[in-house]
């Protein structure tokens, strides 16, 4: 993270002084999920508050109490009616199915198997799962695998982070976005947790007093 850290430093004299506010990088990544838990978790998150979402995904695991996860087998073999009184909608449950589909498929790889493809093999691979686009596979990227040069161009915070630190009156577009990440590779991760916490530091002067 010193070595990410100087380079980003070196980037910009605004990013500089960005990682002195902030500090050392406290990014880390879930070295106990493996990418189908991650995506079905991700769908349960999708478009909802986070309470929400924990509580429709704690009654799916308590369906299977003696596992700490329910194999892709379960979740397939999970009724409709089930999955509704978890509080998952239509279009979450087809999706949940696909990614369960997909894991026993071996489309979506295990953790092992994930670390021998590419950024780009796996986000390939796993936006062709309903439900599942880009943005969400480069959170499973960063957050789950530890993945250190990912940029979600698409992702709100990012783009707004980098707004607020130049202080433009909009947001850089995606393209945009991409061709100025490419002086933070190899540690566009990391960059964009840094603009995240900076998209943080906007929304803490908003507020009153």
């Amino acid at each position: 993270m010193r070595a990410a850290a100087a380079h980003i430093r070196s980037t910009c004299p605004r990013f500089s002084a960005l990682i002195t506010r902030v500090g050392p990088c406290r990014l880390q990544h879930e070295t106990d999920r493996d990418p189908y838990q991650a995506l079905v978790s991700a769908i349960a998150y999708q478009q909802l508050h986070g309470n929400a979402a924990r509580a429709i995904l704690g009654r799916l695991l308590a369906l299977y109490p003696d596992q700490p996860f329910p194999t892709p087998q379960q979740v397939l073999s999970t009724s409709d009616a089930a999955m509704r009184a978890c509080g998952f909608s239509a279009n979450k449950t087809l999706a949940i199915r696909d990614i369960a589909a997909k894991a026993a498929e071996g489309v979506v790889p295990t953790r092992r198997a994930a670390a021998r493809l590419s950024d780009a093999a796996l986000i390939e691979r796993l936006t062709t799962i309903r439900g599942v686009g880009r943005w969400t596979v480069e959170m499973l990227l960063i957050f789950t695998l530890g993945r250190k040069d990912i940029l979600p161009v698409d992702d709100f915070g990012v783009r707004e982070g980098y707004r607020l630190l130049h202080a433009l009156d909009a947001q850089p577009k995606p393209r945009e976005m991409t061709a100025i990440g490419e002086a933070w590779a190899p540690y566009r991760s990391i960059a964009a947790w840094y603009l995240w916490r900076a998209a943080d530091e906007g929304k803490t002067v908003k507020q009153p007093g």
